[in-house]
C-alpha cells in the first residue's frame, strides 16, 4: 500500500528518510555526501513522485521505493 508522504507527520517523515538513507548505504561515487544532502535528495524524490513510501501489511514494515520498481 502506498502511503502519501504528505500525510506523514514532518518529524516522522524526516526520521523515516534518515533511517532509509542510513540503511541503504547509497554510493554517491568518489565525493562524500552529507546525511543532510542525502535526506534532501530522497525528500525531493518523494515530492516529485519518483519515490514512494510503501507499507507492507503482511510484514508490517514501511519502506521507500522508486516508483519504477513497483
Amino acid at each position: 500500500m502506498i502511503i502519501p508522504w504528505q500525510q506523514i507527520d514532518a518529524d516522522t517523515l524526516d526520521n523515516l528518510i534518515k533511517e532509509f538513507v542510513l540503511r541503504e548505504g547509497t554510493d554517491y561515487g568518489e565525493s562524500e555526501v552529507s546525511l543532510d544532502d542525502k535526506v534532501r535528495h530522497v525528500r525531493s524524490q518523494l515530492e516529485s513522485g519518483e519515490a514512494v513510501i510503501v507499507f507492507s501489511e503482511l510484514h508490517e514494515t514501511v519502506d521507500i521505493k522508486s516508483r519504477r520498481s513497483l
